[in-house]
């Protein structure tokens, strides 16, 4: 929330004598200046003579909140109010001393009480809005700033504070509109170059990401969260040598900055494939912060993606111990699970114990169990995820196992192969004399986005490379068509699916919105997707733009498979189902079921697009 400011002019003392008004003017000036001291000498001895004087309680007020002393503080608001309930600046005082203190009831109702006084006054807007978004209630935030932002001088903060409820919803590219003109309304600001750089990041438009943090830079900001996002922009652009440097000079300026670890040490890792370089800065944070917990956490997760599950335990086993958090035994937990699912159990109760409330706890315990043969137990802690996150698709994932596992008639509902995954041949779009002509371009524009060694961290494939540019924001025609291409397929398995009561069709909307649209490119000899679902999805895809001559060979090499959980089970399950890939085939199902894929032989690689899918209304934008 936005703290009150002085620099607010106090309001008017009325009918109060001119000796009171300069007393309050000259305690205004010096709490404005930050002379602090002074203000407070000069009102404390004015409220105790004059008790009922309602300017002079909220100015010292203001003047305890800024010597840390908050119930004071909120002791002269409320005082203030009580004399003269119609300022809205009393009320948003008192709003945003109480937020800092944790009551955040209190603070909202506060900041209510001030904009129904003046329903556009912004400070206590952008307060309200920030209150709401701080504690997830987004499209009531946005409800807070909308009716104001429409007007010609809105501030930055309004327009940032907008904004943020826009991310929050998902709005991304209504936010970054919004951080713009926050630049244009505060054209000295540093801070808001960088809200603009941040989000044209996450939208992976890195030149103006790129950009804006260029700009920030020059307008005085030298944040290492600056410098990760400029990192993250020239990789986004394949220029991976200055991307280093600029993760670097984001962990120069916080040596323990794990964000910025982690970009690092990915982009090292895929550039080389080596753990031993992707670790080794990681490794010296880790000797000079040693109780740094998420740095442990990175260096596990680097293992676990190079295949040295043991390493990965390893890690976090020697981190552990009695001040250890939740957030450290669950992730023991997950490494745990294919080495020894009894131990598992034990370091997710362990962390459930420190917080029982926590999801991503349940959901390692649920891996555990699962692991574990415990399916009656899963079972349990599935439907309870599920009540708390009904959309996330991970936990109907970690249900249908256990369904499944128990000959739960639900099991083949959900994963009723035949009717939810279906192939379709993708439409040859506008420009192109035939579907082979117009794979051939598309091959070889991704081919060319395709720059780095080997797989992401925190991804399914192994051994390949997964694009980290753009291909909503690709200039080039091939990849520009394929959003013609596989529109009609689309809407013909949405229309074919229908309406019903099931997790799936009961959210159709008739249409749909991308979630993310990327590539794959698998090598031979071992490239794969191992098990996994979507977690933030609806839909999702497969598009095969070229395979190889191995899908041919037995085995299914190559070929998608469904069914298979992407955790140890006892007893093992297997895959059911498998599509062979063609080129053109695009290959819809819903997010929550399992898939991975065959590894396969040979000297050719496998390449797709793939992207999720989210539900819309017929004709929303995509």
């Amino acid at each position: 929330m936005s703290s009150p400011s002085p620099q607010r002019p106090p309001p008017r003392p009325g009918a109060e004598s001119v000796a009171i008004g300069s007393a309050l003017q000259a305690a205004y000036d010096r709490l404005r200046i930050g002379r602090l001291g002074e203000a407070h000498a000069i009102l404390a001895p004015l409220v105790e003579a004059q008790p009922r004087v309602a300017d002079a309680r909220y100015l010292l007020g203001l003047t305890l909140e800024k010597l840390n002393d908050r119930v004071g503080a909120a002791r002269e608001f409320r005082a203030a109010i009580t004399l003269d309930k119609r300022k809205p600046a009393y009320h948003l005082a008192l709003g945003d001393v109480l937020g800092m203190d944790g009551d955040v009831k209190g603070a909202e109702r506060s900041l209510r009480n001030a904009l129904a006084l003046d329903r556009r006054f912004e400070p206590a807007a952008v307060s309200l809005s920030t209150l709401l978004a701080i504690t997830e209630r987004y499209a009531e935030a946005l409800q807070v700033t909308t009716p104001l932002v429409g007007a010609a001088d809105a501030s930055e903060a309004l327009l940032s504070a907008h904004a943020v409820s826009l991310k929050g919803l998902e709005r991304h590219d209504e936010a970054l509109t919004a951080y713009r003109r926050a630049v244009v309304s505060a054209p000295q600001s540093g801070v808001a170059e960088h809200n603009v750089a941040a989000t044209a990041g996450d939208l992976m438009l890195y030149p103006e990401a790129e950009a804006a943090a260029h700009r920030a830079f020059a307008k005085g900001i030298d944040a290492p969260e600056t410098w990760l996002t400029l990192g993250r922009a020239l990789q986004g652009q394949d220029r991976f040598d200055a991307a280093e440097q600029a993760f670097h000079e984001a962990i120069r300026r916080r040596p323990s900055y794990p964000d910025a670890h982690r970009s690092l040490s990915q982009l090292l890792w895929m550039r080389s494939e080596d753990l031993t370089a992707a670790t080794a800065f990681v490794d010296a944070a880790i000797a000079t912060y040693p109780m740094e917990g998420s740095l442990r956490l990175l260096k596990s997760s680097l293992h676990d993606y190079a295949g040295d599950a043991a390493g990965a335990y390893a890690v976090l086993a020697e981190a552990l111990g009695p001040q250890s958090d939740a957030t450290l035994h669950a992730a023991a937990a997950r490494a745990a699970v294919p080495l020894d699912p009894v131990k598992a159990i034990a370091h997710a109760e362990a962390a459930l114990a420190l917080a029982p409330n926590e999801i991503q706890v349940h959901l390692s315990l649920c891996e555990a169990q699962l692991a574990a043969g415990r399916a009656d137990e899963a079972e349990r802690t599935a439907e309870g995820l599920r009540r708390a996150r009904p959309l996330d698709q991970h936990v109907l994932g970690y249900l249908a196992v256990a369904w499944r596992l128990k000959g739960d008639p639900r099991y083949g509902e959900l994963y009723d192969y035949e009717r939810l995954v279906r192939p379709w041949r993708i439409d040859t779009p506008q420009g192109w004399s035939s579907l082979t002509a117009y794979l051939a371009d598309l091959k070889a524009a991704l081919e060319r986005l395709h720059s780095l060694r080997t797989h992401p961290v925190g991804q399914s494939l192994r051994q390949g490379t997964q694009t980290g540019q753009s291909l909503r924001h690709s200039d080039d025609p091939a990849i520009r068509a394929l959003f013609q291409a596989i529109d009609g397929p689309i809407r013909a398995h949405i229309a074919e699916l229908g309406k019903g009561k099931d997790p799936l069709r009961a959210r159709s909307l008739g249409g749909y919105a991308m979630k993310g649209i990327w590539s794959v490119r698998l090598r031979p000899g071992g490239g794969r997707h191992v098990d996994h679902v979507h977690q933030e999805g609806w839909l999702s895809s497969a598009c095969y733009i070229d395979v190889p001559p191995a899908i041919e060979a037995e085995g299914r090499q190559g070929w998608i498979k469904f069914g298979e959980p992407g955790m140890p089970t006892q007893p093992k399950l297997e895959a059911e189902h498998f599509v062979k890939p063609e080129p053109g085939l695009l290959v819809l199902f819903p997010s929550y079921m399992w898939h991975g894929t065959v590894p396969f032989s040979g000297e050719a690689p496998r390449l797709t697009a793939a992207f999720d899918l989210l539900p819309a209304k017929p004709g929303a934008t995509r």
